[in-house]
């Protein structure tokens, strides 16, 4: 919603007050400068302390104060409220600058052939 008051127009939301559009937080940007991230990847966070690190804005702080503990990407954005692009964004400043370890997924299990699942399937169908 946007609200005209005074000398300024602000955007606002009726339940948490100002907002800062994702393009803002990314600086426009849509991809990662470096890596890919699954949802699942797991994030780990290099350093404790980034907080004289330039050019770093709030979300990249609140990343690394996350993943002080592992995260998954889909975490990440869940726990900032921010959508998985912008994370996806701002992880790769992070990885950048090596303030963060991403584990890409495991490869899948080794799953049975397609014959067991069918004859699984065929057995419930008989029930």
């Amino acid at each position: 919603m946007r609200v005209e008051g005074g000398s300024e127009d602000r955007w606002v939301d009726d339940h948490a007050g100002p907002v800062v559009r994702p393009y803002a937080v990314t600086r426009g940007r849509a991809r990662p400068v470096t890596g890919t991230f699954d949802l699942i990847s797991l994030v780990t966070a290099t350093r404790a302390d980034v907080g004289g690190e330039s050019g770093l804005g709030p979300e990249h702080l609140a990343i690394v104060a996350l993943c002080q503990r592992i995260q998954s990407v889909a975490e990440v954005a869940a726990h900032l409220d921010l959508p998985v692009g912008t994370v996806r964004v701002l992880l790769g400043d992070l990885m950048a600058r090596e303030l963060v370890m991403v584990r890409p997924p495991r490869g899948s299990a080794n799953l049975p052939d397609e014959s067991v699942f069918e004859a699984v399937i065929n057995g419930l169908r008989a029930l």
